[in-house]
């Protein structure tokens, strides 16, 4: 059996919740909140610090969720 990505374990999407946008880890932090405090100029270390529930791994799974997107709309 394959291991799941980064993405697959951390990249949760739940109708009820966020409208059933992509969150992290089933919080309602969604994939497109860290990438636009990361776009805003937040560091990874200010967003861990103001949302502690928040993983540094969860970076990868963002990133790694974007780029899977990207690659599907550039197609």
């Amino acid at each position: 059996m394959p291991t799941k990505t980064v993405m697959e374990e951390r990249i949760t999407m739940e109708p009820g919740k966020r409208s059933g946008r992509p969150c992290i880890r089933g919080l309602r932090i969604t994939v497109w909140d860290v990438l636009d405090w990361l776009a805003a100029g937040e560091s990874e270390q200010q967003i861990l610090a103001d949302y502690p529930e928040l993983e540094p791994a969860d970076f990868r799974a963002v990133f790694e969720y974007a780029s899977r997107l990207g690659r599907r709309v550039a197609q």
